[in-house]
């Protein structure tokens, strides 16, 4: 990212209505897996070199949610504690954020139907690398799932994926990243971190949510392939800060292709009141 523009942190982030932070701050004939243990300015602005198509990557475990009290919201249940499964589980749309199946996961469970979920956060992703970066940074294990994900992955450079590519998961799932996870009072309180929502936002390690255009099933060790890439060439990790900390790159963020309505729609009411 050029000049270092996107530097620059959040130091008092504080949710709007759509639960993101405004800146001020031998099923199925398949074999069984082993778990193992607006674009022009925008891009020349965001984007550094020329992204390449990445090589397989794989599941390492797929997580469904073991719902837990939340003292912190109002809805008092939270699906952010996530564990591993070994089975296949399958993959489909789940229709509108309030009204719908909520997660594109069958059998796991989303309650603050408000804020998660839907079509356009029907799974999300969370690398394993970026997991080993934080238990560094915070001197303690992390479980695989402990970020609330469905998909823990492995080679898959999941903040660096462009906004709309297509993820190919086993034989026939095909999943597509829509932005950014944005850290909330849950999350906070499930690390037991001060300050974490802004330490997380800061550290830009966001993981992505995906919609699902295919549905299909997944296991661990199921390869994920990028089958193709939008040639706007804006990241997970680049939308996400520039939404976050670089309010002037808004108008441009606006008008790039595959991000979510509902998102679209709140940049376009920023923008407006600026």
């Amino acid at each position: 990212m050029a000049g270092g523009n996107l530097g620059s942190r959040v130091d008092n982030p504080v949710p709007d209505h759509h639960g993101i932070l405004d800146s001020p701050d031998t099923d199925h004939g398949r074999r069984p897996h082993t778990p193992p243990d607006g674009a022009g300015k925008f891009v020349r602005r965001l984007a550094v070199g020329t992204v390449r198509l990445p090589g397989v990557g794989r599941v390492v475990s797929v997580n469904l949610a073991v719902p837990e009290a939340n003292p912190v919201k109002g809805v008092g249940v939270t699906g952010i504690n996530k564990r591993p499964v070994d089975r296949l589980v399958a993959v489909r749309a789940p229709g509108p954020k309030t009204i719908g199946l909520h997660s594109g996961l069958v059998g796991d469970q989303i309650f603050d139907i408000e804020h998660h979920g839907g079509d356009d956060q029907a799974v999300y992703a969370y690398a394993r690398e970026d997991y080993d970066w934080w238990q560094v940074r915070l001197s303690r294990p992390l479980a695989d799932g402990l970020f609330g994900e469905n998909l823990t992955t492995e080679g898959v450079d999941v903040n660096g994926a462009v906004i709309g590519e297509r993820w190919l998961i086993g034989p026939r799932l095909v999943l597509q990243p829509t932005f950014g996870r944005i850290p909330c009072v849950t999350f906070q309180r499930k690390m037991g971190e001060p300050r974490w929502v802004k330490t997380f936002t800061r550290m830009n390690r966001p993981g992505a949510y995906l919609r699902v255009l295919e549905p299909g099933e997944v296991w661990a060790g199921d390869p994920v392939t990028v089958a193709d890439r939008p040639a706007h060439a804006v990241t997970i990790a680049q939308a996400f800060r520039a939404y976050m900390t670089e309010p002037r790159l808004l108008a441009e963020l606006v008008e790039i292709d595959g991000l979510p309505d509902d998102l679209r729609q709140t940049l376009a009411e920023r923008l407006r009141r600026r």
